[in-house]
């Protein structure tokens, strides 16, 4: 149910992103931190998911709550005249590469006893 949910939203922001005028350069850096904020709350959702610890409340609170603060942080920053965006763009790959690594290890071991089972069960048939 929520791997469909997130194909839809990826496929309507697809659609939406082609068809949307060009974003000006003022806010691009803004915008991108707010979508890596976004979408380490999509594999963190993911890996919860995986985990069977997954809460709705919880995604959605930290989906928009975390691309907000990371993008008001970016702003500061910017008045600052420090780089913020940079930090906030490594913490959130970093995550981001975990969650992955998380998810592949759950489908590897999941793949990996399907095909044990399967030459076990063709093991018995020969029996």
């Amino acid at each position: 149910m929520v791997f469909i949910a997130i194909l839809i939203g990826c496929i309507i922001g697809a659609i939406l992103g082609i068809n949307s005028p060009l974003i000006p350069y003022s806010i691009s850096g803004y915008l991108a931190i707010g979508i890596m904020a976004a979408l380490d709350s999509v594999f963190g959702g993911i890996k919860s998911v995986v985990q069977k610890n997954f809460d709705m409340r919880i995604f959605v609170s930290g989906f928009f709550i975390n691309a907000i603060t990371a993008v008001l942080l970016t702003y500061l920053g910017n008045k600052l005249n420090v780089d913020i965006a940079l930090a906030a763009i490594v913490v959130f790959v970093g995550r981001i590469f975990i969650d992955l690594a998380i998810i592949r290890r759950y489908y590897v071991e999941k793949w990996t006893n399907w095909i044990e089972k399967k030459n076990k069960d063709k093991e018995i048939k020969k029996a």
